[in-house]
């Protein structure tokens, strides 16, 4: 039996398979040359960007606090000279050593452009303070110090407590930073 495919003329369709491998193979060389391309420039880019010298971060250097440079305690043995302005500033100082951070941990934001710092301060004085001010230093994985970054806390913290600070943002960070160290540089009495 016969069914009469033959005077279709499926004679057209017979070299189609040939065409369609010989297309796919210029397209699969097309796109090979394309990713190589593609790697080639991937591993260019990656080796300029390793010669490149490292970061120093931010330009801008954080500038020590009028609050840190006054004496804040004296010596029995030794008066020192005061000047007028820092009498003026003295008593509204807090005494940093009955003041610290009990834990503190950091993690990036902003797209990993920004240090996150959430940290406890306690406050062991007998009086709050306010105007906290620390001072984060940022290093690389091997210890080398990368940049600082301060920031003035204007919460109070109440007398004989603790106040924890959550994902509190200290300012743009390298890159290359993975440790965080945040120290106590002022405080003021509220």
């Amino acid at each position: 039996m016969n069914a009469g495919f033959d005077r279709i003329g499926l004679k057209r369709f017979a070299g189609t398979g040939e065409r369609l491998a010989r297309a796919v193979t210029v397209a699969s060389v097309s796109f090979g040359r394309s990713l190589l391309w593609l790697l080639a420039a991937i591993i260019v880019g990656c080796g300029v960007w390793m010669l490149l010298p490292l970061s120093k971060g931010n330009s801008a250097q954080p500038e020590k606090s009028e609050l840190a440079s006054v004496e804040t305690s004296r010596s029995d043995d030794a008066p020192a000279a005061v000047s007028p302005v820092s009498e003026a500033l003295a008593p509204a100082m807090a005494e940093l050593d009955r003041l610290r951070i009990s834990s503190q941990t950091w993690r990036r934001g902003g797209l990993g452009s920004k240090a996150l710092v959430t940290f406890t301060l306690r406050n062991d004085n007998d009086y709050a303070v306010k105007d906290v001010e620390i001072v984060c230093a940022f290093a690389r994985r091997d210890g080398s110090h990368l940049t600082n970054r301060s920031r003035v806390l204007a919460d109070p913290v109440s007398m004989k407590s603790r106040k924890t600070f959550a994902r509190i943002t200290v300012g743009f960070v390298n890159v290359n930073a993975d440790q965080a160290k945040c120290s106590l540089v002022a405080a003021r009495r509220a």
